[in-house]
């Protein structure tokens, strides 16, 4: 049996790891496009930081682990995949065959439609050689513009301030990480960072980036509505996308990303996807299909994947949206379906001078999503309360009047449930 993994990030590492153990004597291909070993993207503002080497962003620590696992490693960009023939063409003409075959290919950056993006000096912070290039001019000083302030843009600026450079984050938004926080919540995020000492402008637009040729500075951005703002460099987190464009032509069905059923079985039959570039069931949302960028489910599709792959029928009951961000210090943390459902019940408190802010969401008593912020005590018990789907009864309302009383409600609830 050969299997073949598109992808050598956490995913696909995972999965040729769970298909050598369930498998001894299977053909196992990886296929990456990168020349590094497998490394974590998750890890790449750590480096940044210089917290860590680069060393320290690989998946496993031992250089020869996949050659001791007998996985064949092909660092080549894979340019489609022919389901028909069972083939997997690559970027250098040659093809792959495969019995089975995972795709695990991640997330792509998203580059905005904003001239002078294509100049050196512009870069975004997604691979190992972009950290590299970044670090090169992110010097202690320097005049640095983030473009982007979602979950990865807020990771990298807090990479980014460490290295002391003059910082500036231009978010289109009207809030920061907008996909995981509400109106309050967001701004208060924007205030933080402000007292920290790094200018934040939310609702804005970069229309343009600028060569100087004066002098001053490298590049000039002209942004709408603020004035244009100097750089030495900038660095574009404007979101990512699952990385499925080789698959146009495939014959797989996609939607955001490869759709999948319960057993990460893609619409062809013998072809699964896991990771970033999958849609999987969100769990909670009723059986929609959703992707969930983040590593930890990345790790778990692939497992769940490759049990699949081996004959092994192991469903996947889904996986929730889960967000915990460190901004500068400020903890944030969204679960579930944090915007709401219709019909459901919210409550909230905020303390602004404190930066403390707790929402949650109701569907008739079940707490289904919640926001926090500034607050990490019982962030697992909400997490807890969420998934597990337990009725509430009463203490639905004690919540109501007071959201902060989590654990109460958890014992409570669940005592009732057990009793």
């Amino acid at each position: 049996m050969r299997y073949v993994v598109i992808g050598a990030g956490p995913a696909g590492v995972t999965a040729v790891e769970t298909l050598r153990k369930q498998d001894s004597r299977a053909e196992l291909i990886l296929i990456g496009e990168e020349p590094e070993p497998a490394y974590s993207r998750m890890a790449i503002p750590y480096y940044l930081a210089g917290k860590i080497q680069e060393q320290g962003t690989y998946l496993r620590h031992d250089p020869d682990h996949l050659d001791r696992l007998g996985v064949r490693q092909i660092r080549q960009r894979v340019t489609a995949v022919d389901s028909a023939t069972r083939q997997v063409k690559l970027a250098n003409g040659e093809t792959v065959s495969f019995d089975r075959l995972l795709l695990a290919t991640g997330s792509d950056p998203v580059k905005p439609p904003i001239d002078g993006l294509d100049q050196p000096g512009v870069h975004h912070c997604w691979t190992l050689e972009d950290a590299r290039n970044i670090a090169q001019y992110a010097q202690p000083g320097s005049r640095v513009v983030l473009m982007g302030a979602g979950f990865i843009g807020c990771i990298i600026m807090e990479a980014l301030a460490e290295r002391g450079v003059d910082l500036t984050v231009v978010e289109m938004g009207d809030r920061m990480v907008p996909r995981m926080m509400d109106q309050e919540s967001g701004n208060l995020i924007k205030q933080w960072c402000l007292k920290q000492g790094v200018k934040v402008h939310t609702s804005t637009r970069v229309t343009g980036v600028q060569a100087n040729s004066n002098g001053n500075a490298r590049f000039t951005l002209q942004c709408d509505p603020v004035d244009p703002i100097d750089a030495d460099l900038v660095v574009v987190a404007t979101g990512v996308k699952p990385a499925v464009d080789y698959l146009r032509d495939s014959g797989i069905e996609l939607g955001q990303g490869v759709v999948v059923n319960q057993q990460m079985e893609s619409s062809v039959p013998g072809i699964y996807a896991a990771g970033d570039s999958c849609e999987g069931i969100d769990w909670g949302s009723g059986g929609k299909h959703a992707v969930h960028a983040i590593q930890p489910v990345a790790a778990e599709t692939a497992r769940i994947a490759a049990l699949n792959m081996c004959g092994q029928v192991t469903p996947y009951a889904g996986s929730m949206a889960m967000n915990v961000l460190d901004t500068l210090g400020l903890i944030s943390v969204s679960y579930g379906q944090w915007m709401g459902v219709p019909g459901g019940d919210h409550v909230h408190r905020m303390d602004s001078a404190e930066y403390r802010y707790i929402r949650l969401q109701f569907s008739e008593d079940r707490l289904v999503g919640a926001i926090t912020l500034g607050m990490t005590q019982h962030v697992g018990v909400l997490r807890g309360l969420i998934q597990s789907r337990v009725r509430l009864g009463k203490w639905k309302q004690h919540l109501m009047e007071d959201p902060t009383r989590i654990m109460e409600a958890y014992l409570g609830a669940t005592q009732l449930t057990q009793g």
